[in-house]
């Protein structure tokens, strides 16, 4: 399972010329993968190349296009940010699954867990539901679901459903 965070480690091997590149999930089973120099700048034979490298050597399920870095902020792609090194080390494996990513989520989660629910076919989401015995923050939630959103193979989202033990009804953060 490939994920952004993977890919993007595999094409600086492939590419070291490329210093900044973000692998950014734009839709079921597509991707779009920017990418520059150090000049800033995405010649025609770099992106052509980290295209070949995409159809080769990435997850074949996924269809990529291949952007200069500078339209990250154009097509409205957020910041990665830091992530806790647990989240890396995660996403960086090659033979990351289902049951990986769910005990990875549960061991970061000190009053609950988080079980799989659904695959919608339609959609390319991975549904998932936490949870806790006690209500999460906006904040707690967003960071899951961040989180979340790294383990998760490229070319898919994840949606997670929030159930408390505390008597609060049903949330969702998508």
């Amino acid at each position: 399972m490939g994920t952004r965070l993977l890919s993007e480690h595999l094409i600086k091997q492939y590419q070291p010329q490329l210093k900044y590149v973000r692998a950014y999930t734009t839709g079921k089973n597509k991707a779009t993968l920017y990418a520059w120099d150090e000049n800033l700048s995405l010649s025609e034979s770099d992106a052509r190349e980290l295209q070949q490298f995409a159809d080769s050597y990435l997850p074949p399920y996924v269809c990529y296009r291949v952007k200069a870095y500078s339209e990250l902020q154009k097509d409205g792609v957020q910041p990665a940010g830091e992530l806790p090194e647990r989240i890396v080390e995660t996403a960086l494996k090659r033979d990351l699954d289902q049951d990986g990513v769910i005990a990875v989520m549960n061991g970061m989660l000190g009053n609950g867990g988080i079980t799989f629910s659904r695959y919608d076919f339609n959609t390319g989401t991975l549904h998932f539901n936490v949870h806790t015995t006690t209500s999460l923050t906006n904040i707690e939630k967003e960071l899951l679901n961040r989180y979340m959103a790294e383990v998760t193979p490229l070319g898919a989202r994840c949606e997670l459903s929030y159930w408390s033990g505390d008597g609060n009804s049903r949330l969702r953060l998508g």
